[in-house]
Parts: structure tokens; C-alpha cells; sequence
């Protein structure tokens, strides 16, 4: 296994947090938020090794604001590129990450009165970026 470099470990987090975002701003409220983010931070925390030094280690990713297709340009790809950072620097974390983010999702969508729509449809757009390409 090569060590991740700075830029590596923040796309890692880039995808990790980018994705617990994305499922927190789909049903947005305050009260939903922060049961969300004390959600994602336990699922976040079940993680190991090579991703648990990148979601653990170095600066928050600057994530944009403005609107969800911006989020989505940004956190989507840096999933994918994530996967493709594990599968050449560190193959067996690659399914860690790939659960450690789907997991994350999860609990945030069912945080706050369950999954609702609108975090399904996120969840299934994070599922496609962390599949094995065809």
C-alpha cells in the first residue's frame, strides 16, 4: 500500500462528506441537521485504516453552497476519483470506503422521520458513483 497524499485524502473526504451533505440538504431543516450530523459522525467513526487517516486527517473540504446540481458536480465525481485513488494505492480499502460512505448516507436519510423521498433519489445517485465501473 502507498500512503495517500494530502490531495488524495481530501478527495476522499471530498466524496465522504460530500455525500452526507447531499442526503442532509435533501430534506433540509435544523433540528434534521443536526441529528444528521451526530448520525454521520457515528458512521464515519466505524471505519479503518487507510480511510479512516483520510476522513481523520487534514483541512474540511470546501464543499459549494448554492445549490444542490453544484454539490452534485463536485461530490459525485470525487467519489468515483476516490475509488480510483484506493483501487491503485490501497485495493483492499476499497470496499471499506464504498460501505463507510453508503453507511453514512444511510443513517443520515433515517435520522430524522426515515428515509424520505428526495434522500432516496441521493442515495441512489451516490450508490451509482461508488459502482464498479461497467
Amino acid at each position: 500500500m502507498d500512503r495517500l497524499t494530502a490531495d488524495e485524502q481530501l478527495t476522499l473526504k471530498t466524496g465522504a462528506f460530500g455525500a452526507v451533505f447531499l442526503v442532509s440538504n435533501a430534506v433540509p431543516g435544523v433540528l434534521a441537521m443536526v441529528r444528521e450530523s451526530i448520525a454521520a459522525s457515528g458512521a464515519l467513526a466505524d471505519v479503518g485504516g487507510v480511510v479512516k487517516e483520510a476522513l481523520t486527517t487534514g483541512p474540511l473540504p470546501q464543499l459549494p453552497r448554492d445549490s444542490a446540481l453544484e454539490i452534485e458536480s463536485v461530490v459525485l465525481p470525487a467519489l468515483g476519483r476516490a475509488l480510483e485513488i484506493l483501487r491503485a494505492k490501497s485495493p483492499g480499502d476499497v470496499e471499506a470506503y464504498r460501505s463507510v460512505v453508503l453507511a453514512a448516507a444511510d443513517r443520515v436519510a433515517q435520522a430524522h422521520r426515515g428515509v424520505e423521498p428526495a434522500e432516496a433519489a441521493t442515495i441512489d445517485k451516490i450508490r451509482r458513483a461508488l459502482a464498479e465501473p461497467a
